[in-house]
Parts: structure tokens; C-alpha cells; sequence
């Protein structure tokens, strides 16, 4: 049987104690309290295992979590070691005109395909399909193979010639029909 790593805990209890009262996560509170244990055994260490069953953490877990410490100290304790998102490839004025042209009834787009060959052609820059395809499912709400809003050619009088006279002849029609069963 190995024996135990024999770490020091520089901080004190009262500190530690502050530590986990002042914690983010509860992940920041279970590596506190590890340290703590691990202060508690004092100079004869404790191995992994022991440690283990005392905090009710895997044992994998508490021995990642006590080399960082004992390499890095307590500030490697606060971070998650993440580093954040990436920025979008698009940017906002792209983002607005992409807005636009989803949107613009007459736009005639077939696909993200087309729409991906009209935004190489406008900004100049290679996009991967999915990238766009994804940024506008998730930014849009947009689907691929949509019916246009409208037929590209429509002649908007006619249409609004069509709307009077279809609401003049639906007011007639119903007007007859209450007088038929009223009869």
C-alpha cells in the first residue's frame, strides 16, 4: 500500500471556514472542504481514499482536485479552468442585414445555400453552411425550404383590388344568406 501525499495547507481554519461561506459554487465549497480535511490530518497526510469517503467525492476527483492544490495552491481552487465563448463569426451590422433579407417577402431565397453564396458575394468572406445555417436557426427562428411570403412577381394593386372587392362581395353574401334564413 502507498503511502499517503503528505500536503500543507498553508491556510488557516478561520480562512478556509471564510472561503467556504464566501463560495460561488458548490463545487468551490467541496474543494474547500477538502482542504480542510486535509489540514485536519495534519503531518501523517491522508491518502485519496480515506479523503474520499470524508467529503463523499469520487476518489479520481479528490486526487485532481489535491495535486492542483498542491501545485498550483488555493487560487487554482476558484477558477474552472474554462475560457469562454467564442466571438461570432458574424457581426452585428451582417447579423441586421441577414435579418433583412430572411425577411424581405421578395428575396427569393431557395435555402441556406442561396443565402450562403449571397452572403459570400455581399461581405467577401468564406462561411461554413452549417455555421450559417445554425447561426440563423438559432438567432431567426428560420427553417430551411420555407414558402416564400409571397410570389416574387405579385403586383400588389391587383392584390389590394382582390382584398376590397373580396370583403365588398363577402359583406353581400352574408347579407343574403340572413335574409334566406330568415325567411
Amino acid at each position: 500500500m502507498a503511502k499517503p501525499l503528505i500536503i500543507r495547507v498553508t491556510e488557516s481554519v478561520e480562512e478556509l471556514k471564510s472561503y467556504i461561506r464566501n463560495a460561488a459554487t458548490p463545487t468551490h465549497k467541496n474543494r474547500i472542504k477538502l482542504l480542510m480535511e486535509i489540514k485536519k490530518a495534519g503531518d501523517k497526510g491522508i491518502s485519496k481514499r480515506e479523503l474520499s469517503k470524508k467529503v463523499k467525492l469520487n476518489h479520481n476527483t479528490v486526487q485532481i482536485w489535491r495535486n492542483k492544490y498542491y501545485k498550483e495552491g488555493i487560487s487554482a481552487f476558484f477558477g474552472d479552468g474554462r475560457t469562454g465563448f467564442k466571438p461570432s463569426v458574424i457581426t452585428k451590422a451582417e447579423h441586421k442585414s441577414i435579418c433583412e433579407k430572411l425577411n424581405d417577402p421578395y428575396n427569393g431565397l431557395q435555402g441556406y445555400i442561396e443565402l450562403k453564396y449571397w452572403y459570400e458575394a455581399t461581405y467577401s468572406k468564406e462561411i461554413k453552411y452549417n455555421t450559417l445555417m445554425k447561426y440563423c436557426r438559432r438567432h431567426f427562428k428560420s427553417s430551411c425550404k420555407v414558402a416564400r411570403k409571397s410570389h416574387m412577381k405579385k403586383d400588389v394593386e391587383k392584390v389590394e383590388r382582390f382584398k376590397k372587392t373580396s370583403v365588398q362581395s363577402a359583406k353581400v353574401y352574408t347579407q343574403k344568406r340572413k335574409t334566406v334564413l330568415k325567411k
